[in-house]
């Protein structure tokens, strides 16, 4: 068993990471559906928390059945997290996740997310106030460093670990590197072997199989995984690498009549907690990780993200649901 200070987890835990414009209820839903064991909202940016901005306010949205659940801030000033770790506090999550991983420009060049991999006393008294305030565990996110030759990570894990956080991801990248190259586990291995290191350890980046979850599990000894971009359009993932590892077989692939039946209750939730119009254009982005690999899918996906009729779409799906799976009897 995992343990996040008292949060009680599974031997080797699957989490699923915090993604923008991803990991919405709506998208939480069908992954927690489908085997993930710990989830996190969207990241959310600590002053449009404090200024009560209305999309910040909406991502501290959570149900009971997706505990347990971490709220994951990203901020660049100190005072600002920890007020915005205050009210993440009182939206009763299970945990409380720092971003110190983000690379994307809007993020980074405004001093947050990976930005702090640059300053490690602001990122560790940062932090230290969080764990502070917060009546439940603290995590963090964050990558190997800021380039190559600033893969400060192990030094991070230490630091953070002295000042109480729970448990860490790392994410095998650079923030140089994006998402860009092959995610290096290297540095993420000798930081769950240090003899130091007392908290779990999770690596993310490049899982996307069964297969891989395995090798990187047997390889570096890390406590878990989190999955992220393989989740995307396609849930499942979490249940086949908890089958492969525990039977060394592999799950078959999901049917058409299965994907179509998950795009469908991902789309009605989307519809249901962003308006019908905002649910329609939000699961435009969906649809072709649902139906990845089908031939010929070009112009159902073209009516998928151009219409706004929920009819039109349902339509859309049984014409795709009785053509493939016509092709998969063959």
């Amino acid at each position: 068993m995992v343990k996040i200070g008292n949060i009680e987890l599974s031997d080797f835990p699957l989490l699923l990471a915090p993604m923008e414009d991803v990991s919405d209820p709506p998208f939480r839903a069908v992954c927690k559906k489908n085997g993930v064991d710990l989830m996190y909202t969207e990241f959310i940016s600590s002053e449009g928390l404090i200024r009560d901005a209305a999309k910040s306010i909406q991502k501290l949205d959570i149900f009971e059945y997706e505990r347990p659940i971490g709220i994951q801030l990203f901020g660049s000033d100190i005072d600002s997290m920890r007020e915005a770790g205050r009210i993440a506090d009182n939206a009763a999550p299970d945990l409380i996740d720092i971003n110190y991983g983000c690379p994307v420009k809007q993020v980074a060049c405004k001093g947050a997310g990976a930005a702090l991999l640059q300053d490690i006393p602001k990122m560790v008294a940062m932090t230290s106030e969080i764990v502070k305030i917060a009546n439940r565990p603290v995590t963090v996110k964050t990558r190997l460093g800021w380039d190559d030759r600033t893969k400060n990570v192990v030094e991070v894990a230490e630091r953070l670990q002295d000042i109480g956080i729970q448990a860490l991801t790392i994410h095998g990248r650079t923030r140089a590197q994006m998402y860009k190259g092959e995610a290096d586990w290297t540095l993420i291995g000798e930081i769950k072997n240090n003899s130091r290191i007392r908290i779990p350890i999770f690596g993310n980046g490049d899982v996307d199989s069964p297969e891989k979850a395995k090798q990187m599990k047997e390889r570096y000894g890390i406590d878990g995984i989190m999955i992220g971009r393989a989740s995307i359009g396609y849930p499942w993932i979490f249940n086949e690498i908890k089958h492969y590892l525990a039977t060394g077989n592999l799950l078959p692939l999901p049917t058409i009549e299965q994907r179509i039946n998950v795009c469908k209750e991902h789309l009605d939730f989307s519809m249901r907690w962003k308006t019908n119009h905002a649910g329609i254009v939000e699961m435009r982005k969906h649809y072709t990780n649902y139906f990845k690999g089908l031939p010929h899918f070009k112009n159902y996906r073209l009516r998928l993200v151009t219409t706004y009729s929920y009819d039109e779409i349902i339509d859309t799906l049984e014409e795709v649901k009785q053509k493939y799976s016509e092709a998969e009897a063959v």
